[in-house]
């Protein structure tokens, strides 16, 4: 398949933004990366800088459809797939890009996973909690088995999974052979490393090996705070040109006359799970009920002040992924939650304000329901949604205790299902394949949701190797996932890149890739 640089899509340009020239400034939150290293990230804004620095075989466009980057070309046979490198690749030191290069960085992605699942095995024999980190790019390891070079510039992966969702697991940065250990290694991307002193600033000038138009922006550089509140003062006094955040309070600032505010999409998903073993939510219309009394809608626009992509299902509305025929199981409609209930037996016997109804005991129980809650720091929307949430199901005759919880008891929670309802979020990988939290005994499936439908479903997703097939299947996979409410998606958290200077046209803006086009910007 010959892959083909898509064109951008001009947008007109706010009035308030004048266009970025040769520079730009950005404020950032970082106290964590000491050292430049792209497969090993572990602050969100640096993703957006490695960004810059690094290339791919494949890249994510404004579609969020797979396309061809590092990769001039690519074809598949069984489950066998070949990718032709361009033959104009060097990195910023000025070596050239083999296929050597892609093979050593994916097999070192690879092996860190196995190494973390080895010592996560080890830990479980001892009967120890333990957190592995199998590193942001892990995905890679569940698809290929095997990956080797035929010559300079032919990669060949050989792969468990054979379907369509490879190519997204293909974006990972390919860097020298050798250099995977060192600290900036060279990349291909549009810009490369002048200076860098951790905690306080990163200079980002222009590579003048890139393979493709040397960018108009020749210099960027990077300004980090230690807080998120630092960061939008720095924006606010005109210390930076423009800044990341994903603070609630930033949008207060966008709607001032000198300054343009891009919102991005961040892969956050916030949802409240519900534990289909714990009674009463092995009903499902218990379940039904839930999902028609919370209005998502409400806490979209006044807890999360609009910071956010609403959605009904784990896929990204208004793409081509979404199931947009879906909407009437997703709109608030107490009648019909109260009728659910009624046909589940649940009634007020005693005229106390909470329904109740026999057990098979004959005991009378009541629709009473532990909601568990953990927090971000220095941000506390969750309490919020979880207060608003207690009120709308107690207005109905539910009781609902809020146990709030730190993040790591939430974890133990959600994993052994010592809960019954619990607001919480998955960090969605890029490939769209919700089977982790869909299938049967999944590792991400905490809602202990089981059907064979859905199973089945999601492993003939995994069979599709084209794009239209692939998406009638997930939309066949959300329109089974508004049948069963296995669980509430409310949406996906967003953030904002607040600029006074214009420096991209892109559609789609999304968190780890903020400056993203600043490489094809021109006056």
């Amino acid at each position: 398949m010959l892959c083909l640089l898509s064109a951008v899509l001009l947008l007109p340009l706010p009035a308030e933004a004048s266009n970025v020239e040769d520079d730009l400034v950005v404020g950032i939150q970082s106290s964590r990366t000491m050292a430049i290293r792209p497969l090993e990230p572990i602050e969100r804004d640096f993703m957006s800088i490695y960004d810059l620095m690094y290339d791919g075989l494949m890249v994510i466009n404004d579609d969020y459809l797979p396309e061809c980057a590092l990769a001039e070309s690519y074809s598949h046979s069984g489950k066998t797939w070949t990718f032709k490198l361009r033959d104009d690749l060097f990195f910023s030191d000025g070596s050239p890009v083999t296929a050597d290069d892609v093979v050593a960085t994916a097999n070192w992605i690879i092996n860190k996973v196995k190494n973390a699942e080895a010592a996560e095995k080890e830990a479980k024999a001892r009967n120890e909690a333990v957190v592995v980190d199998k590193g942001y790019y892990m995905n890679l390891k569940y698809f290929v088995s095997s990956v080797s070079a035929r010559d300079d510039l032919t990669v060949v992966f050989k792969v468990d999974r054979n379907y369509f969702g490879l190519l997204y697991a293909l974006t990972f940065p390919v860097l020298p052979a050798g250099a995977l250990e060192m600290d900036n290694p060279p990349g291909t991307g549009a810009y490369m490393m002048e200076s860098f002193m951790p905690g306080n600033s990163l200079q980002l000038v222009a590579n003048p090996h890139w393979w493709r138009t040397p960018p108009q922006v020749k210099s960027i550089l990077f300004v980090m705070h230690q807080l998120p509140a630092q960061v939008i003062e720095a924006y606010e006094y005109a210390r930076v040109d423009a800044a990341f955040t994903r603070q609630i309070a930033s949008a207060q600032y966008k709607s001032g006359t000198a300054s343009l505010a891009l919102d991005y999409r961040t892969n956050q998903l916030e949802c409240l799970l519900m534990n289909h073993s714990a009674f009463p939510l092995n009903s499902k219309n218990v379940r039904e009920a839930i999902r028609y009394l919370v209005n998502v809608d409400y806490i979209a626009q006044q807890i999360y002040n609009g910071m956010v992509e609403r959605t009904n299902t784990p896929f990204v509305a208004g793409s081509w992924m979404y199931n947009d025929k879906l909407g009437a199981y997703f709109r608030q409609d107490p009648t019909k939650a109260m009728a659910l209930l009624d046909e589940d037996g649940w009634s007020d016997t005693n005229d106390d304000g909470i329904l109740d109804k026999p057990n098979d005991k004959g005991d009378s129980v009541k629709l009473e329901l532990d909601l568990y809650v953990y927090e971000e720091p220095d941000n506390d929307v969750r309490l919020e949604t979880a207060n608003y949430i207690k009120d709308t199901l107690e207005n109905y005759g539910f009781a609902v205790n809020i146990i709030t919880v730190s993040y790591a008891q939430a974890v133990q929670k959600l994993s052994v299902g010592a809960y019954e309802l619990a607001l919480a979020s998955y960090a969605m990988d890029v490939c769209p394949d919700a089977g982790f939290m869909l299938i049967a005994g999944n590792t991400g499936n905490y809602s202990r949701y089981r059907s064979s439908a859905m199973t089945d479903l999601c492993s003939e997703l995994r069979t599709k190797m084209e794009q239209p097939e692939y998406q009638y299947t997930l939309h066949a996979i959300q329109e089974q996932f508004a049948k069963d409410c296995p669980f509430i998606c409310m949406f996906y958290r967003s953030g904002t890149v607040l600029t006074r200077k214009m420096y991209t046209t892109v559609r789609d803006v999304r968190e780890l890739e903020l400056l993203k086009g600043i490489e094809d910007f021109r006056n």
